[in-house]
């Protein structure tokens, strides 16, 4: 466990729900990963995202897809993509990533609270 911190540090992160509309394979990574474009809805709009997500899903398994991700992180250059979003996810048995997300739909754009 991490040590204690303020909720003031949970509020400074912005995760929100949205999306995944398109998905591309990204061979260029150093480690396998897709590239997502996520809808956040009309406020944030649409976001690109690498993930490290090739374990348990496919590309065709992901469109249409509810994630989470925090939005307020600086965009990050991962070789020639610019990842604007945190895709999140925990670590299953292998350590390979399964995805957060709702059990039931909600509104792209949503904050977690």
């Amino acid at each position: 466990m991490t040590p204690t911190t303020p909720f003031a540090t949970f509020e400074a992160l912005d995760i929100r729900i949205g999306t995944v509309v398109a998905v591309e394979p990204f061979p260029q990574a150093r480690k396998p990963a897709i590239k997502l474009t996520i809808d956040f809805g009309a406020e944030l709009g649409v976001k690109r995202s690498s993930a490290q997500i090739t374990v348990h899903y496919t590309p065709e398994t992901l469109v249409g897809r509810q994630v989470a991700a925090v939005v307020n992180f600086a965009p990050r250059q991962i070789g020639s993509f610019m990842s604007e979003v945190l895709t999140l996810g925990f670590p299953d048995a292998n350590g390979a990533v399964v995805l957060f997300a709702p059990d039931q739909p909600v509104a792209n754009g949503a904050r977690l609270f």
